[in-house]
């Protein structure tokens, strides 16, 4: 019985205290409102300390989690210099998709509204940026104290102040080796305490969700299913709009014949849920769509690291529902800021399970929502985590493509079915790629 659970995955563990929780809260509810039995120690106490105490941990993760991840990302991507203008397209195109992907799931949010009819107003303490000017917003991504910034977790101060750091390691790699190392090794520590943090949640789901659906009974199960269905929505139009767009605009290309050789690595990373597991199995796919090994091989890896177009979406819909919940409404500068975060949260976070949702405290942070939301969410983001991963190595392959057709770099007979990959070019001969 014993190895039976401890044979249970984490993201499984999450779902189990997500169903358990709803069900505990919504018989708690019951009893809170009949005026002969009142079980407020329970939702004040135990469910508070359980849910608020794994809100916590997370918070303690974020500020130092996206600083260490940033540098790293951004000090790890030096090849540009030998790359040259691939590093550059790869680059730009990776930041272009996962603005669009934020606007598009902001713009989903906005219409069908899933936190609507949560009403969580009363239950946290909400700071929300809605008037602020654009100008205001932009100077508030300089640093007065970088310092002082980490401290207080001011996350877009942090952002720039950590690009900047990562830029000037990538630049001076052998002069300033040990710092370098510091980052890396600072990365790996983080990382693990992720892991530690992460099996505390499906108990942290668990009371968190027993507290919301013991103050909010049944009327808070349509918002969530509103939300999932927010997300999804916008996975699809990004999988099976702006990339195909974006294909047929640059490349010209067929997108369905894209997709009948690719579909099997989108359901690989589903399955897995991790973009770095997949990223064999994408080097080979595109391989066998006529790309060659010397853009894939960088643009891939690269991807898995700061191309999270998925988690982008999950991100900007699940603003839109804490706010729409706690009844705040973002201005024009906050939803710039969210994309603008959500963008830059996309470099820190790595390509393994549920990662996403650690750095969504980030994107709360830097317009001033509460974290309390991000943890009834956090129940069904293993189902959600599944779908964005498909999402996020569906748009590493068709910007790596782009890229490939604007540098000359794919075969496209190999690509239109004309002939095999084995009848393709060698790289190691440039003048017989056409």
């Amino acid at each position: 019985m014993i190895e039976r659970l401890k044979s249970i995955s984490l993201g499984n563990w999450m779902l189990i205290g997500m169903i358990l929780g709803f069900i505990v809260g919504l018989i708690l509810n019951f009893f809170v409102k009949n005026p002969f039995i009142k079980n407020t120690l329970l939702i004040d106490n135990i469910f508070y300390l359980g849910g608020t105490g794994f809100i916590r941990l997370m918070k303690m993760l974020v500020v130092p989690l996206v600083f260490f991840s940033i540098v790293v990302g951004v000090a790890s991507i030096s090849d540009i210099k030998k790359i040259g203008a691939i590093g550059g397209r790869t680059i730009l195109i990776y930041l272009i998709t996962t603005a669009v992907a934020v606007t598009v799931a902001l713009l989903i949010a906005s219409i069908i509204k899933p936190g609507a009819g949560l009403n969580m107003v009363g239950l946290a303490q909400a700071n929300v940026t809605t008037n602020t000017t654009i100008t205001d917003t932009v100077l508030n991504f300089i640093p007065e104290n970088p310092f002082s910034s980490l401290a207080n977790g001011d996350m877009l101060p942090v952002i720039i102040f950590g690009l900047l750091v990562g830029i000037i390691l990538a630049k001076l790699r052998e002069e300033t080796k040990v710092v370098n190392d510091f980052f890396n090794q600072g990365n790996s520590i983080m990382m693990e305490m992720t892991r530690i943090v992460m099996k505390f949640a499906p108990i942290g789901i668990f009371c968190l969700m027993a507290k919301t659906f013991a103050s909010l009974g049944f009327s808070g199960l349509l918002p969530l299913a509103k939300y999932i269905g927010c997300v999804l929505l916008g996975l699809a139009i990004q999988a099976f709009v702006v990339y195909p767009s974006l294909l047929v605009i640059f490349t010209r290309l067929n997108p369905i014949k894209f997709f009948r050789k690719f579909i099997s690595v989108m359901f690989f990373a589903f399955s897995s849920s991790t973009s770095n597991a997949t990223i064999p199995l994408n080097l080979e796919k595109l391989s066998e769509l006529g790309v060659s090994r010397e853009v894939s091989s960088f643009t891939i890896p690269l991807g898995a690291t700061i191309n999270m177009d998925g988690t982008a979406i999950m991100q900007g819909c699940a603003v839109m529902f804490a706010a729409q919940a706690y009844g705040m409404d973002l201005g024009l500068s906050a939803l710039l800021t969210v994309i603008f975060t959500a963008v830059m949260a996309s470099i820190g976070t790595a390509g393994v399970p549920s990662v996403g949702i650690i750095t969504l405290n980030m994107v709360f942070n830097s317009v001033g929502l509460p974290a309390d939301a991000i943890g009834i969410l956090l129940g069904i983001d293993h189902i959600l985590d599944m779908f964005r991963t498909a999402v996020n190595v569906t748009g590493d392959a068709i910007c790596t493509i782009i890229v490939s057709f604007k540098n000359k770099s794919i075969d496209l007979d190999v690509f239109n079915g004309l002939k095999t990959p084995e009848e393709s070019w060698d790289d190691t001969y440039p003048d017989k790629k056409f």
